[in-house]
């Protein structure tokens, strides 16, 4: 897989495919927080650019969300 480019305040996890339109929706019900987008549609990893005052809130509602999700360190990308 190609390098990503990343910024410090976006926000990488892996889901089961199945959940993307779920975890966008909610997303979007929050406005200001970030953009979702797919990196990687077979292995369900995907980003919110999100900005360093949001990124927090970020994790927070992605964490309580009732589906598999684990955050991904960009780094090891």
């Amino acid at each position: 897989m190609e390098a990503i480019h990343h910024e410090d305040s976006y926000v990488y996890f892996t889901i089961n495919p199945a959940h993307t339109n779920y975890v966008n929706r909610i997303l979007e019900g929050y406005e200001y927080l970030g953009v979702m987008t797919t990196v990687n549609r077979s292995e369900g990893l995907c980003v919110v650019r999100s900005t360093e005052d949001t990124r927090d809130t970020v994790k927070e509602v992605l964490s309580s969300l009732d589906i598999g999700l684990t955050f991904v360190d960009p780094n090891a990308l």
